[in-house]
């Protein structure tokens, strides 16, 4: 059983330590968190032990669970590197790429496992695509939450839009071409509103829009390829996959025939049966498996560096189409 500590109670840290206690695999230890009002909270709902330092947790704990601002997180990381502890990060895994480069090469030469909290990657409509051959053109995604204060010290790049940036990175087998951007910062100092078009080395392009400030929710990615049209409701937790056929397909009895005016072409609707998760606790038993088998992580710091180097891309190019229009 793998000792663990917790740093950040607050809102997600709560629901963290909620998780830890319902896998077999981690032995909770404890909680620093300088905030009184978030250690006695925690205390009280979780009945479990308060730390008065980052150090005295690290010492006794073989995972650390980083669930605290981001402008901390890479001074933690590395403290946890440095102590030889396993450790859980939630996004963005730094304020910049360069620190999470150095992370990066600090747990290179080590036999550490270091997991990112992009928690989309375990969303039941994310996991119906296992199996799933994925040859995409065109990619639409819109992420749309109500207005919410947390989170506004940076822009919704980093805020939202990351989450899709790691999905986007994960579905495309491709290195980043070209980024064009624009944003509008509306009730915070940065932007509210974004919109990036991505381009890939190998073709593919994304169209990305995210919104904090949008009266309704909506958390969709929609995938276009050569045979299907995949569509994502990260909010509803469903897929849906529509493939084309040029001829009827034995064993498919439920293929509808269309006729384009040239030719007859048959539709094949699948809704892939999703079960329900929990992703937080998900991606922490990933990581409790990852160390114990001694295999790579789902989500590895490189992921978390890679989804990171794309928003601050998106950012820049936010920032040099402003500067066109002065």
């Amino acid at each position: 059983m793998l000792k663990i500590g917790v740093l950040g109670v607050g809102h997600l840290g709560k629901i963290h330590l909620k998780c830890i206690q319902q896998i077999e695999d981690y032995e909770l230890v404890g909680f620093y968190d300088p905030n009184d009002d978030n250690a006695q909270e925690a205390i009280k709902l979780y009945n479990t032990k308060r730390f008065d330092s980052v150090e005295s947790l690290l010492e006794e704990v073989d995972v650390v669970d980083i669930v605290t601002p981001t402008t901390t997180h890479f001074q933690l990381a590395e403290q946890a590197i440095k102590a030889g502890k396993h450790f859980f990060v939630e996004k963005p895994i730094t304020q910049t790429p360069e620190e999470a480069q150095v992370l990066c090469d600090l747990l290179q030469p080590t036999k550490l496992k270091a997991q990112v909290g992009h928690v989309e990657r375990f969303n039941p409509a994310m996991l119906a695509l296992e199996g799933i051959t994925l040859q995409p053109k065109f990619i639409e995604v819109h992420r749309l939450a109500t207005f919410n204060p947390r989170g506004t010290d940076v822009s919704v790049v980093l805020d939202l839009m990351i989450h899709d940036l790691d999905i986007i990175l994960k579905l495309i087998d491709s290195e980043v071409l070209k980024v064009d951007a624009t944003g509008v910062a509306i009730i915070s100092d940065s932007p509210d509103i974004a919109n990036a078009r991505i381009q890939f080395n190998n073709g593919t392009t994304v169209n990305i829009t995210a919104s904090r400030i949008s009266l309704k929710q909506m958390r969709k990615l929609r995938i276009f390829q050569p045979d299907a049209y995949i569509s994502l409701d990260f909010l509803d937790k469903k897929t849906e996959i529509i493939r084309m056929y040029d001829h009827p397909i034995e064993g498919k009895e439920h293929l509808v025939e269309l006729d384009t005016g040239t030719k007859k072409r048959y539709i094949e609707v699948n809704i892939p049966t999703t079960e329900p998760t929990n992703a937080i606790k998900m991606e922490l038993e990933l990581l409790a498996k990852a160390i114990l088998e001694d295999i790579p992580t789902t989500v590895s710091l490189q992921d978390g560096l890679n989804a990171l180097a794309l928003a601050y891309q998106i950012n820049d190019s936010i920032t040099a189409n402003e500067l066109k229009h002065v």
